[in-house]
């Protein structure tokens, strides 16, 4: 057993083999054997068995908006256009002018009111969105170690076997960003940021074009700067010199970098042999930037992610849509669309008519989910739709102005998964984390916990099949 995998059975307990529930006729696990007697472990293919064949795959795809989101003042008198819906008297919700257009998948989706995360309420605000995935704790043990393995990295490591990719990270603005000014919300199992993608074509080609002859390039790729960064820290060495802490974290976080662009490789080498499902992808718009149009920009990347899905290429995605504080080039998205202030200054706002343009921007980001939504609705798995065997995550770490309490949560899909939805969920102050663990339970990965869960307590909106 390999240092990480010794690591992730300590924190998380022994791996499982998830949403794989009963038994099938061909070893998971089997294996190719060459001539030179090397061993290559083989993806779950329909030829082994109809088990296999007919589960359907289960899926996490994170969501995460910065700056939380309008829940405005009542002196305002725009109750309304707050993001949380109203309590009705037949016991169902109210959709606020925010989230109206995710109104049609009433049945498909659940709020969820009063989360947090309890070292969220310790920490500086502005790292919110650093632990949003993760609950990380404010002081690691391990000196220089900040962060934990986020949801999503965890989702990954229990689904690799069955596609191509072990996860998908997408953000605004790619890389990794800096601590309290994150570009990315998804960390390994050593608490590692893991580099964002951000440009629709490299996307598409990583997950629709990958061949011998690419893969063959990348490794070539990867090989020199593998040497490079050989040879810098040698070089430190060899003049005695210790680099600095931010050099330390920049190489740290480039190496991380490598390694899954390495580990992607990998994963991508298992099936290079075995043809994509067959898609239509001329609606794409791969030239697409995210310095044009806001709503082109997303929906195409959303595209990606519902097509990768369907092909079942990954079962992991997460998706940052905008960055903290007033970073990055989503903050002028309000502007764009004709709004008068930009994301974070409207996250501030403390007059009626901040609240209001920062509540329009909301129903904005509503728009762009019913559409990922619609997507999810239209591509079929064997058993249902990839929306009903898939969990969408969608919130923010904090509620309005870095208030790290009262998350907007939203889960979505999942039917297929025993997720029950409709409701709007006020049970008072209530751990992400304990979520977070419902959601792996959900997905088959049986862990005892997950960061600072004390349990589920979510068996009325979850529930196994």
């Amino acid at each position: 057993m390999s240092r990480l995998e010794q690591q992730e059975e300590q924190e998380h307990g022994p791996e499982l083999e998830p949403s794989m529930t009963t038994p099938v006729k061909l070893d998971r696990r089997a294996v190719l054997k060459g001539i030179a007697g090397a061993t290559l472990a083989l993806p779950v293919l329909e030829a082994m068995g109809e088990e296999v064949s007919t589960l359907a795959p289960r899926r996490l795809c994170a969501i995460y908006t910065a700056n939380g989101m309008s829940l405005p003042k009542p002196e305002h008198k725009i109750d309304d256009w707050s993001w949380f819906p109203r309590a009705a008297e037949d016991g169902k919700y109210v959709f606020g002018k925010s989230t109206e257009p995710l109104a049609g998948y009433r049945d498909q989706l659940s709020f969820l009111g009063e989360m947090y995360h309890e070292n969220g309420i310790k920490a500086d605000p502005h790292i919110c969105s650093d632990m949003w995935l993760t609950g990380a704790p404010l002081h690691n043990p391990k000196p220089g170690k900040f962060n934990s393995v986020g949801l999503d990295q965890v989702v990954a490591h229990h689904t690799k076997q069955h596609c191509r990719q072990p996860s998908l990270v997408l953000s605004i603005d790619a890389g990794t960003g800096f601590l309290s000014r994150t570009g990315t919300i998804s960390y390994n199992l050593e608490g590692k940021p893991i580099p964002a993608e951000n440009n629709p074509r490299r996307v598409f080609d990583r997950l629709f074009r990958a061949d011998k002859a690419s893969m063959a390039v990348e490794r070539q790729k990867l090989k020199r700067r593998i040497k490079l960064v050989d040879a810098v820290l040698e070089s430190a060495r060899s003049l005695n010199r210790k680099l600095g802490r931010s050099d330390r974290l920049k190489m740290d976080q480039y190496l991380t970098s490598l390694s899954e662009v390495e580990s992607r490789l990998i994963a991508s080498e298992k099936w290079v042999e075995i043809p994509l499902k067959k898609q239509d992808h001329s609606h794409l718009d791969l030239d697409v930037t995210n310095e044009g149009k806001p709503a082109d920009y997303y929906r195409n990347m959303f595209d990606l992610i519902a097509l990768a899905f369907d092909a079942d290429i990954t079962r992991s995605v997460a998706f940052m849509l905008n960055r903290e504080d007033g970073m990055g080039i989503s903050d002028t998205f309000p502007l764009k669309l004709g709004l008068t202030r930009t994301h974070h200054s409207l996250s501030h706002a403390g007059d009626k008519a901040g609240q209001l343009e920062f509540a329009k921007y909301d129903r904005f980001l509503s728009e762009q989910l019913a559409y990922f939504f619609g997507r999810l609705s239209e591509f079929k798995d064997k058993t249902g739709t990839v929306l009903d065997n898939s969990i969408v995550l969608f919130g923010s770490g904090a509620s309005t102005t870095h208030n790290p309490r009262n998350l907007p949560t939203m889960v979505v899909g999942g039917a297929n998964m025993g997720l029950k939805h409709g409701t709007y969920r006020q049970d008072g102050p209530t751990k992400m984390s304990d979520m977070y663990l419902s959601i792996l339970h959900s997905m088959g990965i049986e862990q005892r916990g997950f960061s600072d869960s004390s349990g589920t307590a979510f068996d009325t909106l979850f529930s196994k099949v």
